[in-house]
């Protein structure tokens, strides 16, 4: 696919979250070769009651360690409306989608695009699990069952000039 069909998501990719340094290198990487947009999740007990309900809350000031051409706050799981809004702006048919919770906030972004008819894929070794599976195993497995696509390595991606790091 051409690349300016396509974009680059990251999934909370903050300080707020480990997230091991190879991959925010690799992701760093890739943003300087596709359009990219970050989410930041932050927290408002108003809109998403994670201290009620779990006892822990996400920073209110959060921000990407990634460089992004464009930022979207979020609070909970679901990025906002506005990010399919900005891909479709931009005429994007395929979102690369990598960053923290592979089984749970990037699978949440997958379903919102999807459901926008985008085609969301993720990239597998720029991706990492919550603390039920740091591996991101699980979140793969679901993203191969619920979208079809999953790329494993950065050779996958077809993008011709200089390589991207890998990341195990």
């Amino acid at each position: 696919m051409a690349p300016d069909r396509q974009a680059l998501l990251v999934v909370d990719v903050q300080a707020s979250f480990p997230v091991p340094e190879a991959i925010v290198a690799g992701i760093a990487a890739l943003s300087r070769r596709l359009h990219t947009v970050a989410t930041v999740e932050r927290h408002d007990e108003a809109v998403t009651p994670f201290a009620r309900q779990l006892g822990w809350t996400p920073p209110v000031d959060a921000t990407p360690l990634v460089p992004a051409d464009r930022v979207f706050v979020k609070h909970g799981y679901l990025p906002p409306p506005a990010l399919i809004d900005h891909f479709r702006a931009r005429g994007t048919e395929r979102v690369l989608v990598c960053g923290v919770q592979a089984e749970t906030c990037c699978l949440a972004a997958g379903f919102l695009l999807f459901d926008a008819g985008l085609h969301p894929t993720l990239l597998r070794w720029l991706s990492v699990g919550s603390s039920l599976d740091r591996s991101g195993d699980l979140g793969a497995a679901l993203w191969r069952h619920h979208f079809g696509s999953v790329l494993e390595e950065p050779d996958a991606l077809g993008l011709t000039s200089e390589p991207l790091p890998y990341s195990s």
